[in-house]
């Protein structure tokens, strides 16, 4: 049995599947996030111990591919991959940070070397040369950075909502699909957990309504501005190598980053919605090769 395992700072999807055949043993489960830089030992154990389906298959694990929030450091995946070993004991644990998934989920086992761009409710860019990821941009989150992402889209309706720069049929359709009263969206905004999921939401309006002249403009200004910002810190590698994308708005978008990739010269290569299901593929033919 292999685990491969996504997980943020809130929440852990866990998906099993047949060393052998692929085949998928369990329904995928969840359990609460596992980020090592904010929780202790005790609490990560505690966590998956709570989860009895992967409890009850402990013995049955051979292999755990962890990807995870906070795994960029070089003690923090220590911890976790202490407790991992703890549980599965006759797993083989590999624990690397959560921006690989969007690799090994788009480059493929053979690992060639590409720029990797997440397009999610957040956003990020990657070299890897094969072997390493390479990041030229300390991500500073979802208030100043993440560019094209679905908070980032779905903060510039909310703008051109209370702005009035919004076209006022799509202001009648957005305040039918969404609460627009103030006080709602300051007190998800500031008071609530994950302002930057509650934004992201917004960004399915956006991809509802993308053949519109309003839409393709804000898709627009966001992909020239991730671009700028964040693929081009890579200008020299992707002269030779290919431009992959993974996270549900790059796949909604796909043909829009074609389009716009052109104008700079970018050679797109692979899109991949949910990093998980790729990684299903890869590690199989990975294993295979052991």
């Amino acid at each position: 049995m292999i685990l491969i395992v996504d997980s943020g700072s809130t929440k852990s999807d866990w998906i099993a599947i047949d060393s052998k055949s692929g085949s998928y043993l369990f329904e995928r489960q969840r359990t609460r996030g596992l980020n090592p830089a904010i929780i202790s030992k005790k609490e990560a154990f505690d966590i998956i111990a709570e989860n009895e389906i992967l409890i009850k298959n402990k013995f049955k694990v051979e292999y755990v591919f962890f990807y995870g929030a906070g795994c960029g450091t070089i003690e923090a995946p220590k911890m976790l991959k202490s407790v991992l070993k703890n549980i599965f004991l006759n797993a083989e644990v590999s624990v690397k940070e959560d921006t690989y998934a969007a690799i090994f989920s788009t480059v493929g086992v053979n690992k060639q070397a590409a720029v990797v761009c997440i397009l999610g409710t957040g956003s990020n860019c990657t070299y890897f040369n094969g072997t390493e990821a390479e990041q030229r941009v300390v991500s500073l989150g979802y208030s100043i950075m993440d560019d094209a992402s679905g908070n980032y889209f779905g903060r510039q309706l909310l703008r051109d909502y209370y702005y009035d720069f919004m076209p006022h049929d799509f202001k009648l359709m957005f305040r039918t699909r969404y609460n627009m009263n103030d006080d709602f969206i300051k007190k998800n905004l500031y008071k609530k957990p994950n302002p930057n999921a509650y934004l992201a939401k917004f960004a399915e309006f956006l991809i509802l309504n993308k053949e519109s002249k309003y839409i393709k403009s804000l898709i627009d200004k966001g992909l020239n501005l991730f671009i700028k910002t964040m693929i081009l810190q890579f200008k020299n590698e992707i002269k030779t190598v290919p431009v992959h994308f993974a996270g549900s708005i790059a796949f909604f978008l796909k043909e829009e980053i074609k389009e716009i990739s052109k104008q700079f010269g970018i050679r797109v290569g692979n899109f991949q919605r949910r990093p998980i299901e790729g990684l299903v593929d890869y590690h199989l033919k990975q294993v295979s090769k052991k």
